[in-house]
């Protein structure tokens, strides 16, 4: 991956035709195997935070078993084989969508962060700075500088790009390997923006945040 300083451009215009990849799938081992975007924080389940944070984006696909039957405006799929890591749920959810008038950018977000909206929010403003130089995408950077790859949107064809060019397939590939060839704009995020749930000591953090926010 080729990063390089954000650089906002207030006058820039972002396109939007964008879609949205939530993977949701994981094994929460850490957590005994519980379904992470079904935890509720400020009195909505995850996955619905991360359904109502790209509100707008077409198509909206969720990697995962179906998990709530009644959602809607949003397809499903699920890795193959499942469990086999999050570039092989990008690789099933770009495969559900049609090569003609696919959406110009997608965001890939984790279920499982805390602010999905403060994340859309935050690379929204980023990939409107850098449309004019057209990387391949923008990626959230945690307080240690570390790429966050499922906090980030990227241009759909370079994705399919990546996907393509990965030696044997995506599956029980990284992220961080899938999207070593593009060059991608890291922005640099407050913690509690990028924050995730990977723990119950998490998902206390989380919650106690959020209270006081749902209650106003």
């Amino acid at each position: 991956m080729t990063t390089r300083p954000d650089r906002p451009d207030p006058a820039a215009t972002v396109d939007v035709a964008t879609g949205a990849i939530l993977l949701a799938g994981g094994r929460a081992s850490r957590m005994g195997g519980v379904s992470k975007p079904l935890l509720d924080v400020g009195g909505r389940a995850l996955l619905h935070r991360a359904v109502d944070a790209v509100a707008g984006c077409r198509p909206i696909t969720i990697v995962a078993d179906v998990l709530d039957p009644d959602l809607g405006g949003v397809g499903w799929a699920r890795e193959d084989p499942p469990f086999s890591g999050p570039a092989a749920g990008v690789a099933a959810a770009l495969s559900t969508w049609p090569d003609a008038g696919e959406p110009t950018w997608t965001f890939v977000l984790a279920c499982d962060l805390t602010r999905p909206d403060a994340v859309v929010a935050a690379l929204r403003t980023a990939a409107s700075g850098d449309q004019g130089s057209a990387p391949d995408g923008v990626v959230l950077l945690d307080e240690g500088g570390h790429p966050q790859w499922l906090a980030g949107v990227y241009r759909t064809g370079a994705l399919r790009r990546a996907v393509a060019a990965t030696p044997g397939g995506p599956r029980d590939v990284s992220m961080r390997a899938l999207l070593s060839g593009l060059e991608l704009t890291g922005v640099a995020a407050p913690g509690a923006v990028t924050r995730d749930i990977d723990t119950w000591e998490d998902l206390e953090t989380a919650r106690a945040h959020a209270a006081p926010q749902e209650e106003t």
